[in-house]
């Protein structure tokens, strides 16, 4: 005869499942609206790909961000279309705006400064330019040795720093980080990307973090990665 299953037993675990599940939707849900504390970091701001979606900057001032830094151009040729009036629109609603170039380690670094340049005006209001750097493998299939980027990685930003008027920012994710060691051998303010954590890849203090790339926000309809500055 089959042994009759304990009531009691059942009910323990569909609590225990019920709590999970409860747990598992809270953790989701705070994932989705978590920032740093404004008491730690007083300046908060947005890093956006216009192109991806349209934004409410008046909604994103109003949600605390100060700045907002615009992705202009990417590698030699790509540019983001929608950069020049989305400048204008954030500059409207009150946002301090930086322009960031995404660099493509295997273009040539003269070819992706004019890329930039051609992108953002020469303009001593805006914030330092920022240049974010990864390994991509669909863009950059055999990524340069640690001199040739670097040498590259110079010749862009002269150029760049002679148009905007001041040092630019290196945006520097830990898996280029660890290959590269810019943060070490180029002396320019660090960028930092990691969800949640602080992070101390860099080795050295960060000046700006992307603490979340997936805060959502009534102005616009996707996750915005949302930027702190270290005080």
């Amino acid at each position: 005869m089959a042994k009759r299953k304990n009531p009691a037993l059942r009910r323990v675990l569909a609590a225990l499942l019920l709590a999970a599940l409860v747990g598992a939707g809270l953790l989701w849900w705070q994932s989705r609206v978590w920032r740093p504390d404004r008491q730690a970091f007083p300046v908060q701001g947005v890093w956006a790909d216009v192109h991806d979606a349209p934004i409410d900057w008046r909604l994103a001032k109003g949600d605390g961000a100060d700045f907002a830094y615009l992705t202009a151009s990417e590698g030699p040729d790509r540019r983001d279309d929608a950069f020049t009036e989305a400048l204008e629109q954030a500059k409207t609603a009150g946002l301090q705006l930086g322009a960031v170039h995404v660099y493509d380690l295997c273009a040539p670094g003269d070819r992706q400064a004019a890329n930039f340049v051609t992108m953002v005006p020469r303009d001593d209001a805006l914030l330092p330019p920022a240049v974010a750097l990864d390994i991509d493998q669909r863009s950059c299939p055999q990524p340069p040795t640690e001199a040739a980027l670097q040498s590259e990685l110079t010749t862009f930003l002269n150029q760049v720093e002679k148009h905007a008027g001041k040092p630019a920012i290196l945006m520097l994710t830990r898996g280029v980080e660890s290959r590269y060691h810019l943060a070490a051998v180029i002396d320019r303010n660090i960028w930092v990307r990691q969800d949640y954590l602080r992070p101390g890849y860099a080795g050295r203090p960060f000046v700006m973090w992307t603490a979340t790339d997936r805060y959502h926000s009534s102005a616009a309809p996707g996750p915005l990665r949302w930027v702190v500055v270290q005080p």
